[in-house]
């Protein structure tokens, strides 16, 4: 795309046009050109005093008394109580995720919608919640009187990577997340990703790998092996709980060095989940992360037609059950005793047989006892991470 000054009424409705197809896209180099074409058409409109008549808030409060919605029935689409109270006060635009979401959700035009977005505030503070400040101090990862952006300064310091976490944007992402305290998350395990001793690999074969992990659930002591296993091929696991806002499962990033970092919150303590969001978060590692995605975010609850999700998604479900053994399970008389020998055919803990069954079959009572929820944190809390 080719982006231009805008210099005539002609100009700025190309720019328009422009941007509102933009808005729609994900890849980075469409939000970065989108800033810029938002720079130029704020420019052209504060020295043509053409700002137009319907402002992002306007629009919004316009289809609320279409719906008989009321602030609270915002919150999914634009975040917290005083969030919804900024934008429909006009004090703050919505940003690109809260525009795809209230048009997705709600119907309101992308072009109503579109003001100056504002990720961050200009001042350079961090919009992170006290809640979200207190936690990191509770995990111990921020020091006794630091400042949260005391804080981030040195995790940037150490990984400049943090800092793009502003441009970075996945299918995954809740619509009603704090960005602030995301970035402290991500600035956390960034710091805790430093201390360790585990250096950049290539990974031979990661399909065979990741094989090789998911059999790891079997092992009684699979919880303190784990770390060695990933370090031994090259990638850094950090185990550090989310923050209030972060609605967050795993993430995938780089180490200043280019040392893979899979981070996981345990936000679900069960079995299950955890085998598949770590195989997911691997997929990433070795299909996706670098260039155009130096950060890959998680929520798994969030449903994603994205083709790297989708590529991850079934990554995970193949390596811990190979499809051309699933195709022998039957889906209605299943039993309990199946299950445990089909799980030891594998050669993966039975709870990752009842979690695949129940997600492809969406029952989810039975096998419910199988799942093995609380089995997770108790171990991986208690190693630290």
């Amino acid at each position: 795309m080719t982006i231009r000054p805008i210099r005539t009424e002609h100009d700025y409705e190309t720019a328009l046009k422009q941007a509102r197809r933009l808005i729609t896209l994900t890849d980075q180099q469409s939000i970065d050109d989108l800033e810029i074409l938002q720079a130029l058409i704020e420019r052209w409109e504060q020295s043509h005093d053409q700002l137009t008549e319907t402002s992002p808030a306007d629009a919004i409060k316009f289809r609320m008394s279409q719906k008989g919605l009321k602030p609270r029935d915002l919150e999914p689409y634009i975040g917290s109580k005083s969030r919804v109270s900024e934008i429909l006060n006009g004090q703050r635009q919505p940003t690109v995720d809260q525009i795809r979401a209230l048009h997705t959700h709600l119907g309101i035009p992308v072009g109503s919608l579109i003001g100056e977005i504002k990720h961050e505030p200009t001042t350079g503070r961090s919009t992170a919640s006290v809640a979200a400040i207190e936690k990191l101090r509770k995990l111990g990862v921020m020091k006794g009187r630091e400042t949260i952006e005391a804080f981030l300064f040195r995790a940037c310091a150490i990984s400049p990577a943090v800092a793009m976490l502003r441009k970075t944007r996945t299918e995954r992402t809740n619509a009603k997340t704090d960005f602030g305290a995301l970035e402290a998350w991500c600035a956390a395990v960034m710091l805790k990703a430093e201390s360790s001793g585990v250096t950049k690999k290539p990974i031979q074969d990661a399909t065979a790998t990741a094989r090789g992990l998911a059999k790891l659930s079997t092992s009684p002591h699979w919880h303190t092996e784990l770390h060695s296993y990933l370090g031994n091929i090259g990638i850094v696991l950090v185990i550090l709980e989310h923050l209030p806002g972060t609605y967050l499962d795993g993430a995938a990033m780089r180490r200043a060095d280019g040392t893979p970092i899979i981070a996981l919150t345990l936000r679900h303590d069960r079995i299950d989940n955890f085998w598949f969001t770590l195989l997911h978060e691997y997929a990433h590692v070795v299909c996706h992360l670098g260039g155009d995605n130096p950060l890959i975010l998680d929520d798994l609850e969030v449903r994603s037609s994205d083709a790297m999700e989708t590529e991850a998604d079934e990554f995970a479900r193949d390596a811990l059950i190979p499809p051309e053994l699933w195709s022998t399970v039957g889906s209605d008389d299943f039993d309990g005793d199946e299950l445990e020998a089909f799980a030891e055919k594998v050669g993966v803990h039975p709870a990752i047989v009842a979690g695949r069954w129940q997600h492809d079959n969406s029952d989810y009572r039975k096998f419910a006892r199988l799942v093995g929820r609380g089995q997770v944190r108790k171990h991986l809390l208690a190693d630290g991470g």
